[in-house]
């Protein structure tokens, strides 16, 4: 998995032998900072940007079959043990309203690189059915972390935060809520010269602006209700920018963004959610200790914690979930809700790339 935020690829090893997926290893690589410049920049139109692309989806499959092998090589196990490797690629463009969805990845490479089945390309069948195409980890959460008895929320805190509503009786929904560290994160490189606001440490020295906070909320994607997904389109320093004062402190701007974060999650979670009981966090947010702080403050009467507590620590829920897409895809089996996606029915996610 490669995601919003940009930071890297997460590789996850997961047997699927029993009722509860198992990781065996993880390995985390980070992006070379040309790679990210050059991510960044495709998310606009500009020049070349076909050459940039396919040169660009080389260099990312030959990233995402090192981070495979140091998994494999973590837990002792030959690639052809392995049934498929489930690959993301990196989003760039996110236009289902238009009817297509850009991932970047060259599979048939991946493939080649290690030896093993690829399936990729998952979110475009959802959006060709009418869907859009995100987000496709609710099915993943509702497999793993459903209860009979308690009615919990997924919160994945990614680049764009997303949730997963499941209650224990009654439809699974998820949609985006909106930004998650993506603005916080362009802030903080911005500003701070650092890659992210590790712990929220900075967020937690600055005061609310709340002159800028109405702003933020005030944009049209907060309040539309789901089905519904975002990314970079809809929320980029760009536009952050055009919304602050030249005098603002950047520490009460970055306090603004994580409080922005917090309330995208937490009234979708009052306006959608009734009755939940419970909020389980992944995702690089949920180690912001400023943000989960905000959040148990707007949830006062939900128990909130780490996915850890639920058998997969934070940093791996999305990485399983593509494995096990993967696997459902291999089995004929459908990847994605209907009512999280708003697609026409279920459908069977993704391209196979034989070994």
């Amino acid at each position: 998995m490669s995601g919003t935020s940009l930071d890297g690829v997460d590789a996850a090893l997961v047997d699927f032998s029993q009722p509860r997926p198992n990781l065996l290893a993880t390995h985390w690589l980070p992006y070379p900072e040309a790679i990210k410049t050059t991510l960044l920049a495709l998310h606009e139109p500009g020049p070349n940007e076909l050459d940039q692309s396919c040169c660009l989806a080389n260099q990312l499959a030959e990233l995402y079959a090192e981070a495979t092998h140091a998994a494999l090589a973590h837990a002792g196990v030959n690639a052809t043990a392995v049934r498929a490797i489930g690959c993301h690629g990196q989003t760039v463009r996110h236009q289902p309203a238009r009817g297509y969805t850009l991932q970047i990845n060259n599979a048939a490479r991946l493939a080649e690189l290690t030896g093993i089945t690829t399936v990729a390309d998952f979110r475009s069948r959802d959006i060709a059915a009418g869907g859009q195409g995100a987000p496709l980890v609710p099915a993943f959460h509702a497999h793993c972390f459903g209860d009979p008895e308690e009615h919990r929320v997924i919160v994945n805190i990614g680049g764009i935060s997303n949730l997963t509503d499941l209650p224990p009786e009654g439809i699974v929904r998820g949609w985006d809520c909106g930004p998650g560290n993506l603005l916080m994160d362009a802030w903080t490189r911005r500003c701070f010269d650092c890659a992210y606001d590790a712990g929220g440490a900075i967020a937690a020295r600055g005061r609310l602006d709340a002159t800028l906070l109405s702003r933020l909320l005030a944009h049209p994607f907060l309040s539309a209700p789901p089905p519904k997904s975002t990314g970079r389109e809809d929320f980029s320093l760009d536009g952050l920018l055009a919304l602050t004062t030249p005098a603002a402190a950047p520490e009460d701007i970055l306090t603004t963004l994580t409080e922005l974060t917090a309330r995208g999650i937490a009234d979708a979670i009052k306006a959608h959610c009734p009755g939940t009981r419970a909020v389980y966090l992944c995702g690089g947010g949920a180690h912001n200790q400023t943000l989960v702080t905000r959040l148990s403050s707007l949830l006062p009467a939900v128990r909130i914690e780490p996915t850890d507590a639920l058998g997969i620590a934070v940093d791996w829920v999305e990485a399983a979930a593509f494995a096990w897409l993967a696997k459902r895809t291999l089995e004929g089996q459908s990847g994605n809700l209907p009512a999280v996606t708003g697609a026409r029915g279920e459908r069977i996610l993704g391209a196979i790339y034989p070994a």
